[in-house]
């Protein structure tokens, strides 16, 4: 089966398509603010790069956060659309599943964490057992003390992959100091989620028809979008 996948959740927009397990064709930019703008040519040029067709699509996956909100919205209208439009199946994959599935493998709870902005982070716990990657902490979000504090209840060693944990690596070694050795931050390669990994993710449930219909689709938010938050605030003031 054909998969075309979308990540729009973070600073960054990708796209790939894949057959099977294999990645046929991906393309990636860095852009805060013009998801919009750049989705549509990125989908169009990695189709064209694998010699894809729109009729040949099997299935949509789409990273459906948490992340920031409005390049969320974009992803995932444009993978409804896509879904509505071809009458396809569409298959949602958590953004810190992404990381997670992504990052290094080593011995140590994996910790996926993305910056939530608002002085926050989203972030989730994982560890390979029996050979698979399983989640061992929900996504959670909140200030980077409260990271903290679950990382000191495990007594573990972690790894940290993401951007929200490079953007606040000092705090969170500072505040953890030497209660936990051999914590290790995954490198910048590894900050954002790629639609690669979400095209591999999303070929595993394909082949379990673990999917939805774009009416069930459903964003991960963990809190209200910041309009609903300044508008709260403005209307408390």
């Amino acid at each position: 089966m054909i998969i075309l996948g979308i990540d729009t959740a973070t600073d960054s927009v990708s796209v790939a398509i894949g057959e099977g397990p294999r990645v046929l064709a991906h393309s990636e930019v860095v852009s805060d603010r013009q998801h919009c703008e750049v989705l549509t040519p990125m989908i169009d040029f990695v189709c064209k790069q694998a010699d894809v067709s729109f009729p040949e699509i099997g299935a949509i996956a789409v990273d459906v956060g948490p992340g920031l909100f409005t390049g969320m919205r974009v992803g995932i209208a444009a993978a409804k659309a896509i879904a509505f439009s071809l009458d396809l199946p569409i298959i949602g994959i958590c953004s810190l599943d992404v990381l997670a599935a992504a990052a290094p493998r080593i011995d140590a709870v994996i910790i996926s964490v993305i910056d939530a902005r608002r002085h926050e982070i989203y972030w989730s716990m994982y560890r390979t057992i029996d050979n698979e990657l399983t989640q061992v902490l929900a996504p959670c979000v909140g200030p980077v003390a409260e990271l903290v504090t679950n990382v000191l209840e495990r007594s573990q060693s972690a790894q940290f992959v993401g951007n929200g944990a490079l953007r606040y690596q000092g705090e969170i070694m500072d505040a953890l100091g030497t209660s936990i050795q051999g914590c290790e931050f995954a490198d910048a390669r590894f900050s954002r989620p790629s639609a690669s990994t979400v095209v591999a993710m999303a070929h595993r449930l394909a082949v379990e028809e673990r999917w939805q219909t774009a009416e069930q689709l459903s964003p991960i938010y963990l809190r209200p979008p910041d309009a609903e938050i300044n508008w709260s605030t403005r209307n408390a003031s």
